[in-house]
């Protein structure tokens, strides 16, 4: 007993080691700064103050957090939304089908982030031939801006992270056993009956999975908002880098991120407390049977 236990602690240590040193050290570090003073040369003072709380009160700060969360919060929506058919549909394609499609998923990735942002910049641009298409179709005002607002953040938000929905999606879909629909089918059941009853409770750990996937890098966002969004499109992480940057406001820049952290790690905290849960449950209902 005792040489497995030392064999399971020997294979967990290196990843402990790992998380404690690049992560709980570093989080650790973020929220002891956010109750520092800055001084004068961008650093940070002497002692210990709550003014840096108390700044994130304000209302400029709260819209910011709100406009945050709520981006984050619809482009997880979104991404589930267009992921949970097209993952179905993965999973009930032929071989082919479902390689060529994953393949269509996949390539974007081999471009570069920047190179993927810029293009969708470039479509968008006011004089652009998107924009002139929409004009000369009398679908859009030629005075109307299609850049430099919320639902562009959205918009490309969504582009981006909606691989992240789909993959884990389709690869919890492609356990399920669809014989399972035919017999809701036969016993009176709709298909979306069905499909909400007995197809979504069986892949939800992927859809906890690809909600977690996309909420968590859309709510860091900082490169997106900042190429597509504009100065009333800014997110935390837009402000992050400008208190770090540009206002060497370190204490206020670690207030912020302190924030952030908090807004991810609580939807992560819920996911885990619900699949411990999930799996209690289970492990309760065996031990009755």
């Amino acid at each position: 007993m005792k040489k497995a236990k030392l064999e399971e602690l020997a294979l967990t240590m290196p990843s402990f080691i790992w998380l404690i040193i690049f992560f709980f050290i570093p989080t650790l570090v973020i929220f002891t700064f956010a109750f520092k003073p800055s001084d004068s040369f961008g650093g940070i003072g002497q002692g210990w103050t709550l003014e840096n709380i108390y700044t994130l009160l304000d209302a400029s700060y709260l819209l910011l957090i709100w406009r945050t969360v709520w981006l984050s919060v619809l482009t997880t929506v979104f991404c589930l939304a267009c992921a949970l058919p097209v993952g179905y549909q993965l999973a009930r394609a032929s071989t082919r089908t479902r390689q060529l499609i994953l393949l269509l998923i996949i390539v974007p990735f081999w471009s570069s982030f920047l190179v993927r942002i810029f293009a969708w910049k470039a479509l968008l641009h006011p004089e652009g031939f998107f924009k002139n298409f929409l004009v000369q179709l009398h679908l859009a005002d030629p005075s109307i801006s299609l850049l430099y607002n919320s639902g562009t953040v959205l918009l490309v938000m969504v582009y981006t992270y909606l691989p992240f929905a789909v993959l884990p999606i389709y690869a919890s879909a492609s356990k399920f056993n669809f014989q399972l629909l035919e017999a809701a089918a036969d016993l009176g059941s709709t298909r979306l009956y069905a499909f909400v009853k007995v197809f979504l409770p069986s892949i939800r750990k992927g859809l906890g999975t690809a909600t977690l996937m996309v909420f968590i890098p859309a709510i860091g966002a900082y490169v997106i908002p900042d190429l597509v969004g504009g100065t009333q499109s800014e997110m935390i992480g837009n402000k992050i880098a400008q208190r770090t940057f540009i206002d060497r406001n370190l204490p206020l820049a670690s207030g912020l991120s302190a924030l952030l952290s908090i807004i991810i790690l609580l939807p992560m905290s819920i996911f885990t407390l619900i699949q411990s849960k999930a799996k209690k449950l289970s492990f309760e209902g065996r031990t009755k049977e």
